[in-house]
């Protein structure tokens, strides 16, 4: 079993509760176990700022699955929440992304593991905190000294949730 981190997002129709939907279908994936839910931010879009704030969540999961694996069970759950992708920074119903996948680098056409970007997306970092402030990230930086870094970039608005 390896422990693995899923970022979700969505910023059309009702986030929140797609995102809690969200959930519920990863605890029906196979050979994997949700073991804890950060709390839900909320924060402006990147790319184009013509589309609705996003809502944004960490995963800390237990797998047996692959990386590669988990990216082909998101993808399709993209899918069902009627994920289409049209454009690299585009408003989504749902996005799913495999942020960690224990202390592995992978480097594939498809799948990029740590996830790129994510030192610098405090969307990310602080839901990690959430579950894992002692983490570690692949190379030996300290989680906490990343979200130190992204102190000034705003989060607006932070909520407890129980999906």
């Amino acid at each position: 079993m390896v422990t693995a981190y899923l970022g979700l997002g969505a910023n059309l129709g009702q986030p929140e509760q797609t995102l809690a939907a969200a959930v519920k279908a990863i605890r029906d994936w196979p050979d994997v176990e949700v073991c804890g839910v950060s709390r839900l931010y909320h924060s402006a879009p990147m790319g184009p700022q013509n589309q609705p704030d996003y809502c944004n969540a960490v995963l800390e999961i237990q797998t047996a699955q692959p990386a590669a694996g988990l990216l082909t069970l998101g993808q399709q759950t993209e899918s069902a929440f009627g994920r289409v992708r049209r454009e690299h920074w585009g408003a989504r119903s749902l996005d799913i992304d495999v942020l960690l996948y224990g202390d592995a680098q992978i480097q594939t056409p498809s799948l990029r593991v740590p996830h790129p970007g994510l030192a610098e997306r405090a969307f990310v970092v602080f839901p990690l905190m959430d579950l894992a402030p002692g983490l570690r990230l692949p190379g030996g930086q300290r989680l906490a000294a990343v979200a130190e870094q992204l102190q000034a970039e705003p989060l607006r608005r932070v909520q407890d949730w129980a999906p």
